[in-house]
């Protein structure tokens, strides 16, 4: 397992646990999504350009803005 990084570090393929936010307004958001740390994410898709990123979490897939990622710090899954 790796330090911490940003969701929006995340390459394709890869899994990581939620482990805290950076903004605070944007957190309560995202913990109604299922986006809460503990949980398990895959980073799915992602749209061209530096478009937004899917994410698969509790059971179904979240899309986030790149900027929005960047504030959910995760841990790497091996």
């Amino acid at each position: 397992m790796n330090g911490h990084l940003s969701l929006a570090e995340l390459k394709k393929g890869q899994k990581a646990l939620v482990k805290s936010f950076t903004d605070e307004e944007l957190s309560s958001k995202l913990i109604d999504m299922g986006c809460m740390p503990g949980e398990c994410i895959v980073f799915s898709k992602e749209a061209p350009f530096g478009g937004p990123m899917a994410i698969s979490i509790a059971g179904y897939e979240l899309s986030l803005r790149r900027e929005e990622a960047a504030s959910v710090m995760i841990e790497l899954v091996a």
